[in-house]
């Protein structure tokens, strides 16, 4: 039996299918795809930015340290909700570092995971990345509440979701700075 080139095509074809679903392998090509799409977030147009008044949400970090969400009311906040699991979570994590990097002194920077804590600390180790983690104590507030990871929010001094992206972004980019220092100097 001769194998023809439209039936080595269609083997091919399955092949890189199950390898990009179903091995880990698969898992590196999803997180470079999602690096190659990721645009900047945009800030939400005035009229579907939408007022925080509940900051009742407690967390607890990774070393067992509580974290009442309350206490940084009034302050630039940005929540990403994500996993380690997730590859557009994945995806996002070098631009988010860099953000965090260049602005954890002056932002709130609040990482809630989806994951086990040991999954967690070792994607933190391999990746060098330091940024605050998170687990969920209570449930968030309704106005951050989402089914979909990543979901990312960004919170002006007043309460106000500027910014609320789903999937993977660009986080380290000239129009996002620009709206956090436009934000802090409010």
């Amino acid at each position: 039996m001769r194998i023809t080139k439209k039936q080595l095509a269609n083997a091919i074809f399955i092949a890189v299918i199950a390898i990009v679903f179903f091995t880990p392998v698969g898992f590196s090509v999803k997180v470079f795809v999602n690096r190659l799409l990721s645009v900047s977030p945009k800030e939400l147009v005035v009229s579907d930015q939408l007022q925080l008044t509940d900051y009742n949400w407690k967390l607890v970090g990774l070393n067992g340290e509580l974290f009442d969400f309350d206490t940084v009311k009034g302050q630039v906040i940005l929540v990403n909700f994500w996993a380690t699991w997730c590859p557009p979570c994945v995806a996002e994590m070098p631009e988010l570092q860099k953000l965090y990097t260049d602005y954890n002194q002056d932002v709130v920077f609040v990482f809630v995971a989806q994951d086990e804590v040991t999954k967690i600390e070792d994607f933190l180790n391999n990746n060098e990345y330091d940024f605050p983690v998170f687990l969920e104590k209570t449930h968030s507030p309704d106005l951050l509440d989402s089914k979909y990871l990543p979901t990312t929010y960004v919170i002006d001094k007043k309460g106000v979701i500027r910014v609320s992206k789903t999937g993977a972004a660009a986080w380290n980019d000239n129009d996002v700075r620009a709206l956090l220092d436009a934000m802090l100097s409010e």
